[in-house]
C-alpha cells in the first residue's frame, strides 16, 4: 500500500493525494472542498490566487468542520506578483481565512508586468504576454524564503520549473532548496528525466492534471485500460495510482461528488495493487509514441522543458 504522506526536505509531511481546484467554478468549488474533506477523507487542498476561487475554497474548508491543523493547504504566487511576495501571500491568506499556508509555490518562472493592461494576463501591443525580461527569478525566491523564515508558510516550492531554470536561477542563489515542484505529470507526459533530477536534489514532484484535461485521451488509453481490467479497476484509478505508487503527490480535480470520492479511493486501491511490472509498462507508454503535453499556455518564452511546443 502506498504511503498516505510524503516527507518534504524540511521534515513537513504532505498528503500524497490532494483535491485540485483549477477551473472549478466559484459556486461549485466550496461544495467540492467541503465534500472532499468531510465525506471522503482528503486532507490536502491545492489552490492558487490565479484560479480566482480562494475565498470559496476557504468557505468549503470552514464548512467541512475539519480542524485547520489537519488540512494541508497549498496556494501559489501569481506571475504579476513577483515583486511583492509577502503582500500577495497576505491577500491569499485573507481570501482563504487562515493565518498560514502549508505550502506556497511560485506558479510560473517569470514575472508578468504588474503595471500592464490586465491584473493577471497583461499583453503587449502585439498581443504577446507582457513578461518583464530583466526580472531575476532568484529575487522572487529570496522573498519566498523571507515569508518562510517568518513562519507564514510551512514550506516553499515552485511550479512549472524545468531543470534548467532550477539550475540557473534558483539553486546557486538559495539557502532554502524548494520543497516541491508542481508539474504536468501523467501517463503521456511522465517527465522521467526531470523527476530523476528532482529526486537527486530532494525536491518532491507534484502532478497537476494527472488525468489530463478536458476531453483527455488518457482515460481511453489501451495500456491503462488493460491493467485496470486485470484488477477490476477503472482506467482513472490506474492513471492516479500509477503516480501515487511512484511517490508523486497527485492532485486530481473534480467538483462531482462521486468522482471526488472515486479518485481518492481508486488511486489508493490501484497504488496498492500495481506490480513493479505494471508500473514499468505504464512508464513506457509515452515513449511508445504517445508523449503529449496537454497544458501549454502561450507564454512566448522558452521554459527549458523537453517536449514543450
Amino acid at each position: 500500500m502506498a504511503s498516505l504522506k510524503v516527507k518534504l526536505n524540511n521534515g513537513v509531511e504532505i498528503p500524497i493525494l490532494g483535491l485540485g481546484t483549477w477551473q472549478s467554478k466559484p459556486n461549485e468549488v466550496a461544495t467540492a472542498v467541503e465534500y472532499a474533506l468531510k465525506e471522503v477523507g482528503y486532507r490536502h487542498i491545492d489552490c492558487a490566487w490565479a484560479y480566482g476561487n480562494e475565498k470559496e475554497v476557504g468557505e468549503g474548508i470552514r464548512k467541512s468542520g475539519v480542524p485547520r491543523s489537519e488540512i494541508f493547504i497549498t496556494s501559489k504566487l501569481w506571475c504579476t506578483h513577483h515583486s511583492r511576495v509577502e503582500a500577495a501571500l497576505e491577500e491569499t491568506l485573507a481570501n482563504l481565512g487562515t493565518d498560514y499556508l502549508d505550502l506556497y509555490l511560485i506558479h510560473w518562472p517569470f514575472h508578468l508586468n504588474p503595471n500592464g493592461n490586465h491584473p493577471s494576463f497583461p499583453t503587449r501591443p502585439d498581443g504577446t504576454r507582457d513578461i518583464l525580461p530583466d526580472w531575476k527569478i532568484k529575487d522572487t525566491w529570496a522573498q519566498m524564503e523571507t515569508v518562510y523564515k517568518k513562519g507564514k508558510v510551512r514550506a516553499i516550492g515552485v511550479s512549472n520549473f524545468s531543470e534548467r531554470v532550477l539550475e540557473q536561477d534558483i539553486l546557486p542563489h538559495t539557502t532554502v532548496v524548494p520543497a516541491v515542484n508542481q508539474l504536468e505529470i501523467h501517463l503521456y507526459n511522465p517527465q522521467h528525466k526531470l523527476l530523476s533530477y528532482l529526486k537527486s536534489k530532494g525536491i518532491v514532484p507534484q502532478a497537476y492534471s494527472p488525468l489530463g484535461s478536458t476531453n483527455s485521451p488518457l482515460l481511453s488509453d489501451e495500456t491503462a485500460a488493460a491493467i485496470a481490467s486485470k484488477y477490476d479497476l477503472q482506467p482513472s484509478d490506474v492513471l492516479l495510482g500509477y503516480l501515487v505508487a511512484k511517490d508523486i503527490v497527485t492532485l486530481p480535480k473534480s467538483v462531482t461528488p462521486t468522482r471526488i470520492a472515486s479518485n481518492y479511493t481508486g488511486a489508493l486501491s490501484a497504488a496498492s495493487k500495481l506490480s513493479k511490472e505494471d508500473v514499468e509498462k505504464l512508464d513506457g507508454v509515452a515513449t511508445s509514441g504517445k508523449q503529449k503535453r496537454l497544458i501549454t499556455p502561450p507564454w512566448g518564452v522558452d521554459l527549458g522543458f523537453e517536449n514543450w511546443p
